[in-house]
């Protein structure tokens, strides 16, 4: 039986869930909760790395951030379609794990796999609460969903304070060697921007988002829905 999730993270690629929320997942780890990533596809298109190893770093990321599942759906890299078959193996992630949070990519992205994970998420989401939908599984219905940023960022709806977890995730980003260091350090390795800067410009960007308050660093994310307090 499969250990039921407070906060359960899709993204299109390993390392997406790390660059968007990597500190926020360590964040909520130490408060005890538990959180998993569900990968949509194995990166098989990269232009640096293979399989094998991109699989190796994700692992290694996920030992830092303390998760307590990391699965991978295995669905084409740059296949994502969002037809039926693809969203039912999100929905079966979804009644699999019942989180009660369930994040995705930000729906504008430059990468268009960003853009359909983030479609996919949303579907799975609504469809996963329907007890007629896939029956053969109990529905659940998810109590909230965000989306959190990767290349291209919006004006967030929240910030997570994350200064004092920030190390782990340019741990975590730095065990992705095949896609964010030098080429010139490997064999068989094309410049990309990945691998020109990537992380610093991801660091410059969430200690930017942090200035308004004062904070160190921070990840912002955007909700579609408006956040309810319980007092101001």
């Amino acid at each position: 039986m499969s250990q039921q999730l407070d906060v359960l993270i899709f993204g299109a690629h390993p390392d997406d869930a790390e660059i968007g929320m990597g500190a926020t997942i360590r964040k909520l780890v130490d408060q005890g909760k538990q959180v998993g990533i569900i990968d949509l596809t194995l990166a098989e298109m990269s232009s640096n790395g293979t399989v094998d190893s991109r699989q190796q770093e994700a692992a290694a990321a996920s030992a830092i951030l303390g998760l307590t599942v990391r699965g991978n759906l295995q669905l084409p890299d740059r296949g994502l379609t969002g037809n039926a078959d693809q969203v039912n193996k999100l929905v079966h992630a979804i009644r699999t794990y019942k989180p009660n949070t369930v994040l995705a990519p930000y729906w504008e992205d430059r990468h268009p796999d960003h853009v359909q994970a983030s479609k996919l998420t949303q579907e799975a989401v609504f469809n996963a609460k329907l007890r007629r939908y896939m029956p053969e599984q109990a529905a659940w219905t998810v109590k909230a969903m965000y989306y959190y940023f990767i290349n291209d960022v919006a004006k967030p709806d929240f910030l997570v304070d994350v200064s004092e977890v920030y190390a782990s995730k340019i741990k975590a980003l730095e065990a992705y060697r095949s896609q964010f260091t030098s080429p010139s350090q490997h064999a068989d390795y094309v410049d990309t921007p990945l691998n020109r800067g990537y992380v610093e410009r991801v660091e410059a960007r969430d200690k930017a988002l942090g200035q308004s308050h004062s904070i160190a660093y921070v990840e912002g994310f955007v909700t579609r829905l408006p956040l309810v307090v319980d007092t101001m």
